[in-house]
């Protein structure tokens, strides 16, 4: 089992950019897909973009050409750069590691670790 902890979430305007951080303190990343899904209060939670084991990254259509997944296989970490945020970007945000299949990347239940969650807030 997989130790998660996510950092990075925070308060910011519309338009503003966060950077979180998904990491494995006491496990390598090494082989698993991590993937960052989001929860806003009242809504059930979706995915928003994975890192492959292989490096290949996909995104949800609502934060394509907006937000950026990357692993730094030195640090153990999985980060997801977050820019021209919108108030629709808010909610919980957590990472997650799995092997999950290419058709199944979007579906939480494909994963079996979860940190605790970060939360982001968008302002208008």
């Amino acid at each position: 089992q997989v130790q998660l902890t996510e950092s990075g979430g925070g308060l910011v305007q519309a338009g503003d950019s966060l950077r979180l951080s998904c990491a494995a303190p006491e496990s390598t990343l090494s082989g698993y897909g991590v993937a960052w899904f989001r929860q806003a209060p009242g809504k059930e939670r979706e995915f928003v973009a994975t890192i492959r084991a292989t490096s290949t990254t996909h995104y949800a259509d609502p934060v394509k050409g907006r937000f950026s997944i990357s692993r730094d296989r030195v640090k153990n970490t999985v980060s997801l750069q977050m820019n021209t945020l919108k108030p629709e970007d808010a909610g919980d945000y957590y990472c997650a590691a799995g092997r999950p299949i290419l058709s199944a990347i979007a579906d939480p239940h494909m994963y079996g670790c979860w940190g605790q969650g970060t939360q982001v807030t968008v302002s208008s």
